[in-house]
């Protein structure tokens, strides 16, 4: 059987260390979760989401990853993102105090190697147009990862997620 090698996450170089392996436990536990992930997914509203993952039954979670104190201080733009999921998480090392971390959102704490859940995020339905619009970025986003990988070149013909 022949195995592909896994796409890396897009790095553009305003990730710091701790994010990223932040965000590597995370899609660890995710995949546990039996949830696919995709890295910086630019959103409609034109932020890009840290995570975002898609369950088995449709379900969409986006992760925000704020690896220091100083990290979460600066970035209030999470707010916005509660369009464009089903459940908002917070990522976080256990660097980051979780009692800072709004209470209105899940709570994971996450290493290089692994992640856990230590609060679920409640659930507020997406509307069905806001879904479709992010099943079509995801499955855009991850198939063009994808041949990026098999055909390096065609990354030259533009970004496409």
């Amino acid at each position: 059987m022949h195995r592909y090698p896994e796409p890396a996450a897009p790095q553009d170089g305003r990730q710091s260390e701790m994010a990223l392996l932040v965000a590597r436990g995370t899609r660890r536990l995710l995949r546990r979760l039996r949830f696919s992930s995709v890295t910086e997914l630019p959103l409609l509203s034109g932020r890009r989401a840290d995570i975002v993952a898609l369950g088995e039954d449709g379900a969409i979670h986006i992760i925000e990853i704020k690896s220091s104190i100083a990290d979460f201080r600066a970035d209030m733009k999470w707010r916005d993102y509660r369009a464009h999921c089903d459940r908002l998480f917070f990522a976080i090392p256990e660097t980051v105090p979780a009692e800072i971390m709004p209470q209105d959102a899940g709570l994971i704490i996450a290493d290089a190697y692994g992640a856990e859940i230590l609060r679920e995020a409640p659930e507020h339905k997406m509307a069905p147009s806001s879904r479709r619009a992010m099943l079509m970025r995801f499955a855009h986003a991850a198939a063009h990862r994808l041949h990026g990988l098999s055909d390096p070149e065609a990354l030259r013909l533009g970004p496409l997620g």
